[in-house]
Formats: structure tokens, C-alpha cells, sequence
């Protein structure tokens, strides 16, 4: 499936196209990165919420390709 990306105050966040799933990176009061991942009950597989803090944003941004690469719906 495909995502949309949208940034809004410093949070940039991943939407897969049937609305089900969301990644999102932010960085952290301490200077690090929070990734989470938002899937809705609604999403075929199921409700799931998962969240990782790692030291740099290249790393934020590997976690969240990883992410959506698995729960790309199909």
C-alpha cells in the first residue's frame, strides 16, 4: 500500500493509504528520537501499538522504513 507523509510542528508522520496504520517519529525533550507505531483496531491485522527511542534521527528514520516496509498491508 502506499503512505502519505505530513510534517506538523517538528512530528513527521506516515499514513498508510487506508488509514489503518500510523508511523510517526518525533525527537525527544533529551535530544533523541521516538518512533511509534499506531494500528487501529480496525487494521486487518489487528490492533498493535509499538514504540522505540533511539539516538539519531537517521536511526528514527531506518525504524520507521522498517515499520512500514512490515505493515505495509500486503
Amino acid at each position: 500500500m502506499d503512505w502519505t507523509e505530513t510534517t506538523d510542528r517538528g512530528t513527521t508522520r506516515w499514513t498508510r493509504e487506508d488509514g489503518t496504520v500510523v508511523v510517526a517519529l518525533r525527537e525527544t525533550a533529551d535530544t533523541r528520537w521516538a518512533v511509534t507505531l499506531d494500528r487501529l483496531e480496525q487494521a486487518p491485522e489487528g490492533p498493535g501499538y509499538e514504540r522505540e527511542t533511539v539516538p539519531t534521527r537517521a536511526d528514527a528514520l531506518a525504524v520507521a522504513a522498517r515499520w512500514r516496509e512490515e505493515h505495509d498491508g500486503g
